[in-house]
């Protein structure tokens, strides 16, 4: 991997092609998948399974219980500085294992690349570019969900620059996740705060009165499905809605939301005004949505705007503290299936208009917090996308070598690429 003398005055490097199965002629890398159940990941302290891999890193909540030496390791107990990589639903997204989940069991889902540093960071990295997102979408069959094999990350071609442009980049997008977990988890806080003075002010004794939820805000059910939606025009345009469709709604750190996945033209659907709640269930409660852009709910979303512009934020933060009466209106299997008609029927607290209005003074400067660190979010995710299209731009478009390495004895093909713009080597 030693760049020639003219690579290095012209500030190029060779980066080379290669893949883990021709790695593992060269150098000392293993690789394996767990063995346990998914369902066992929620039931004992120190499973991993695909569902806690996200965002980079492994967000188990029953990590922390992990024991290195507790039971005898065997092959899906993780290691630190091991890539734990998904090959179940989420396929391709990745982690790099720390000192705080070393000795947990890596459940079927994930498999475990284990190799020198700077092999296990770039993987992490380059699995995130397009080019191997197009590679591993070829790759994936979906006979119950979407799944890929190890197999096919085995044989998968990626570029390997040289150690320390690896170490810049390791650098680069650690900071990005650094800064995106501290946003997420102030926004958060911030939100958090707010539930916990709505909940102070609604216990207040005497109780206050409560009302239906028709008589407070008038709900409305979405409809038609993702599959449902007009093509977008060619041309580039304004007269778009974001459209939201039910697991949008999930697992949201916060109810602000930027932007979401799915657009629609304008006069195509009932478009509802920044604001309003966009709401939807299932069987661990109900989850709520304020979007900062119109909006359009499909089927499995019901959005709810407040009779009075100023009731917004008592409301939001009253159907959050009702998420399980919520998740009990609602029909289907795993309770997915809400409608307006439901909801009308739901009993709220609703204090006086004058405590209601004190409320919005007093939460609405933490969701402004909450709003910007949001769009903060959007930003730095933004980076990180230009930075892995640069990164697959750099890799060309990748060759398969011509035969094994140990039929020709020869090193795998190599790509020539210019080092990341703004590095600088010291």
């Amino acid at each position: 991997m030693e760049a020639n003398a003219d690579q290095v005055a012209s500030g190029k490097v060779a980066w080379q092609t290669t893949s883990i199965k021709i790695e593992r002629i060269r150098r000392r890398i293993y690789t394996t998948s767990g063995f346990l159940d998914d369902a066992v990941a929620d039931q004992a302290a120190g499973v991993v399974s695909s569902t806690f891999v996200q965002d980079g890193r492994i967000l188990s909540p029953r990590a922390n219980e992990c024991r290195p030496g507790a039971s005898p390791p065997n092959r899906a107990t993780l290691r630190e500085g091991d890539l734990a990589v998904v090959l179940v639903r989420r396929v391709g997204d990745s982690a790099l294992v720390t000192a705080e989940h070393a000795g947990c069991t890596a459940t079927r889902s994930i498999g475990i690349i284990r190799a020198e540093p700077h092999i296990v960071r770039w993987l992490r990295i380059w699995l995130q570019t397009p080019t191997a997102k197009a590679h591993i979408d070829e790759d994936v069959t979906a006979h119950v969900e979407p799944t890929i094999s190890l197999d096919t990350l085995h044989r998968m071609l990626f570029p390997l620059p040289p150690p320390d442009i690896i170490t810049a980049y390791h650098r680069a997008f650690g900071l990005i996740q650094e800064m995106t977990a501290l946003y997420q988890e102030t926004a958060r806080k911030a939100v958090e705060l707010a539930d916990a003075l709505h909940d102070d002010w609604a216990s207040t004794i005497p109780s206050w009165e409560t009302r239906p939820l028709a008589k407070v805000a008038k709900p409305k059910t979405g409809k038609g499905s993702e599959r449902s939606l007009p093509p977008l025009p060619t041309e580039p345009t304004t007269d778009v809605t974001d459209v939201i469709a039910p697991k949008d709604l999930y697992d949201l750190p916060v109810p602000h939301v930027q932007r979401f996945r799915l657009s629609s033209p304008v006069n195509d659907g009932e478009v509802h005004p920044p604001g309003t709640l966009m709401l939807s269930t299932r069987s661990d409660g109900a989850h709520i949505a304020v979007p900062r852009r119109p909006a359009t709910p499909l089927r499995g979303v019901v959005a709810v705007q407040p009779v009075e512009d100023e009731d917004s934020w008592w409301l939001l933060h009253e159907l959050r503290s009702r998420s399980s009466d919520i998740a009990r209106l609602a029909q289907g299997q795993n309770g997915r299936e809400i409608s307006a008609g439901a909801l009308k029927r739901l009993e709220v607290t609703w204090p006086d208009r004058f405590t209601r209005t004190d409320f919005h003074t007093m939460a609405d400067p933490l969701h402004a917090v909450a709003r910007l660190l949001v769009a903060k979010i959007a930003t730095l995710h933004t980076m990180r996308d230009a930075l892995l299209r640069d990164i697959s731009a750099k890799a060309g478009i990748l060759r398969e070598p011509t035969a094994e390495p140990e039929e020709q004895g020869i090193p795998a093909l190599a790509h020539r690429g210019p080092a990341p713009r703004g590095h600088d080597r010291q």
